[in-house]
């Protein structure tokens, strides 16, 4: 119980996620016209209302495997926050500059899933797509497991099908193409071996403080 109530405060860089999400949104206006990336592909991709649930699962997913991390490995847990942090930076810069758009069906039926990816397409308009901030975060995480040792089968299990399930459900809802999920994970995967393989960082006990160097 000491160990856990000693990391306990470095929950609070948790705070930065609320920030991002306003930048996000701020965003998310679409004053110019997006840029449609649509392929072929993804026309052939159907839509299925089903993956709403995956899709809205993100919001807890994220949430729940940072503080995860933060127990089991604080050095893991900072590092993905910054990798988190330093990437959804680049992609508001992106989104500034390069913004695209993805068209969206024409919704029929008032049932309960359809009345999700409503609620959804409502609360964030179709901008800010490339690259996707939904698979960049979800595969930020992912990446980020590998790192977590002694994870119960079941747990490791959770953290990939969940995280797949996530990821392509981006696709199945029409909230992002294809470019948009090969975008987010090429900026993870660049800025992940940066993160956890160049920089040192450094977890204090008792009255020592943090410091991050690269190395």
């Amino acid at each position: 119980m000491k160990i856990y109530l000693k990391k306990a405060p470095y929950l609070l860089f948790l705070l930065v996620i609320p920030l991002l999400a306003k930048i996000y949104q701020l965003l998310n206006l679409g004053a110019q016209k997006g840029l449609d990336l649509s392929t072929p592909l993804d026309h052939a991709i159907p839509f299925v209302s089903i993956f709403i649930i995956p899709y809205i699962l993100w919001y807890g997913y994220i949430f729940c495997y940072l503080v995860y991390f933060c127990f089991k490995d604080t050095k893991v847990y900072l590092k993905t926050l910054i990798l988190i942090v330093v990437a959804e930076f680049i992609c508001f810069i992106i989104y500034f500059f390069f913004q695209t758009t993805v068209p969206r069906p024409s919704l029929e039926g008032n049932d309960l899933l359809t009345s999700m990816v409503q609620w959804i397409y409502k609360k964030d308009r179709p901008y800010n797509c490339f690259p996707s901030i939904h698979v960049l975060t979800t595969f930020a995480v992912m990446l980020a497991s590998l790192h977590i040792k002694n994870k119960h089968l079941i747990n490791n299990l959770c953290i990939h099908i969940t995280g797949g399930l996530i990821i392509i459900s981006t696709l199945f809802v029409k909230q992002h193409v294809i470019f948009d999920m090969i975008g987010s994970m090429y900026l993870v995967s660049f800025l992940f071996g940066i993160s956890f393989e160049r920089l040192y960082l450094r977890v204090p006990n008792k009255s020592e403080t943090v410091y991050v160097e690269n190395k």
